[in-house]
């Protein structure tokens, strides 16, 4: 699908997890859904080499959903879960493997509930009012064709396409190309690629 025409992207850096994230040029993420796994994570994200860089580790039996984000050394970087109770399916994600509210990083919501497309916020942990989003996305998640904005801005950070191939369809596995742009939290996108896929698969099992 079309999606809407950006402006430039952003000029200073946008650490939202850490500046050691935030790269001066493009970082180019494959993002690979794998099939449920009791002990490697549901995703691999790797960049231009083929290398890992970040993985996903669920948790399988809990009463909410639970992600933790790790680095290619297995160190958690994130934590992500879904608030219990939550109309517009928020999610809520730390620093580290904390769910405490003092490493509160920054929450994601649909921006209603009733969805014909994928339209969602992103709140940061200062902004408690939550009038105006910090983050948003837009686009089609079903068809893996997403761009991630600067607030309520036509200033794109990130995009998201699905990638194509026989072995992925073989394997049944579910690849899709992120792009970062410049100076963007590149394990922030990652986090938000990863809640995207949460919640669609959500209203899909519904």
């Amino acid at each position: 699908m079309a999606l809407p025409a950006a402006s430039g992207a952003p000029q200073a850096p946008l650490p939202v997890v850490g500046h050691q994230f935030c790269a001066p040029y493009v970082v180019p993420l494959t993002v690979t859904k794998k099939a449920l796994s009791l002990s490697d994570g549901d995703f691999a994200i790797t960049d231009a080499n083929g290398a890992v860089v970040l993985k996903v580790k669920g948790t399988i039996f809990s009463m909410r959903h639970r992600r933790v984000l790790l680095d290619a050394a297995g160190q958690p970087l994130l934590s992500m879960q879904e608030k219990v109770f939550s109309m517009h399916h928020r999610w809520e994600v730390f620093r580290g493997d904390s769910s405490n509210a003092s490493d509160l990083l920054f929450s994601v919501k649909k921006s209603s509930m009733i969805q014909l497309k994928t339209e969602m916020d992103v709140f940061l942990a200062g902004n408690t009012a939550h009038q105006v989003c910090d983050f948003k996305i837009n686009g089609n998640y079903f068809d893996r064709s997403c761009a991630f904005y600067l607030g309520d801005s036509t200033t794109m950070v990130a995009q998201m396409n699905r990638k194509f191939t026989v072995s992925n369809v073989l394997l049944d596995r579910d690849t899709f190309m992120v792009t970062v742009f410049p100076h963007v939290d590149y394990v922030f996108i990652a986090a938000l690629v990863v809640i995207l896929d949460e919640v669609h698969r959500e209203k899909f099992d519904e």
